[in-house]
């Protein structure tokens, strides 16, 4: 091989290993529940203020010493209204204990309410704080412009389950009174995984 095929080859390999990011799973969170584990992934870098207060709120243990539970569940059949959505909600027992966060809309971040997707629950924009969501079927009515909510500006999605719908699913179908669980789940322990 001459010289200018050596410089060719070099300069070649020098621009992929400049144009390659090396490759880093998001960050993982499990949620520990009597009826199995649920994991999710967190995308800080699409949500940067949403799932960068969820992963500090897991990490200082807010989640923990048995504080959080799943205590509403929404099916097709506990619900009027003409938009109908499918979710579990969790979040702490002593809500006013963390501060809100300023609301980030799927139109900002480009994560939908898909199946699986994990969600700020919220009553106006910008009251979010600890209270989420996992969505259970496509959910395009919680996104921005969707109808769910009057404001229009939907909700702040921020990870989405890679393992345990199944106990999304067993948790969405428990005995419910107006849409809050008779017996609350409870969430024994929502950690990082390494």
């Amino acid at each position: 091989m001459n010289t200018s095929h050596l410089m060719v080859c070099l300069f070649v390999l020098l621009c992929i290993a400049t144009a390659c990011k090396p490759l880093t799973r998001p960050p993982r969170v499990v949620f520990e529940t009597p009826m199995g584990a649920i994991t999710a992934e967190i995308y800080p870098e699409q949500a940067p203020v949403t799932a960068v207060n969820f992963l500090k709120l897991v990490d200082e243990g807010v989640y923990g010493n048995h504080k959080t539970v799943f205590y509403r569940v929404v099916r097709m059949n506990n619900q009027s209204g003409e938009v109908k959505i499918e979710v579990i909600q969790g979040g702490l027992s002593d809500r006013d204990v963390v501060a809100p966060i300023p609301h980030e809309t799927t139109e900002d971040t480009g994560i939908l309410h898909l199946d699986g997707t994990l969600s700020m629950a919220r009553s106006k924009p910008g009251t979010a704080s600890s209270e989420f969501f996992i969505c259970i079927g496509d959910q395009p009515e919680l996104d921005f412009g969707g109808k769910r909510n009057p404001d229009g500006v939907g909700f702040a999605a921020f990870g989405r389950v890679v393992e345990g719908m199944d106990v999304v699913k067993k948790i969405q179908q428990q005995k419910d009174m107006d849409q809050y669980l008779v017996e609350p789940v409870p969430i024994t322990s929502i950690h990082r995984l390494p």
